[in-house]
């Protein structure tokens, strides 16, 4: 599997702009978002459905789950900030999200 390439500065307000819901940490080196789901079990089969896509790329979220929120960051350790993995794991989150009716 390739390495993770970093994000430009200008790769990283790009994806921003495109997802507005998410939110740049104060350090820039993350993102992070809550989705809410229409009760624990929907919640549930969202985040396995993200995991199932997050095994596909061998990249992981850092995420929680309370009744019907879940909490996700992106970030890429190994580049010290966001990559190209984040854009790519962050783009399918939004559409499983918009798949299976998450908000």
């Amino acid at each position: 599997m390739p390495h993770a390439m970093p994000l430009t500065e200008a790769q990283r307000a790009a994806l921003l702009s495109d997802h507005p819901h998410w939110n740049l940490s104060p350090d820039a080196t993350a993102v992070s978002r809550a989705f809410r789901g229409k009760n624990f079990v929907h919640a549930f089969a969202f985040m396995s459905a993200v995991a199932i896509e997050a095994e596909k790329l061998n990249h992981h979220p850092e995420w929680s789950n309370v009744y019907r929120t879940v909490e996700i960051r992106l970030t890429t350790h190994d580049t010290g900030g966001l990559s190209d993995l984040d854009a790519r794991l962050l783009a399918r989150i939004e559409e499983l999200a918009a798949q299976l009716n998450v908000e």
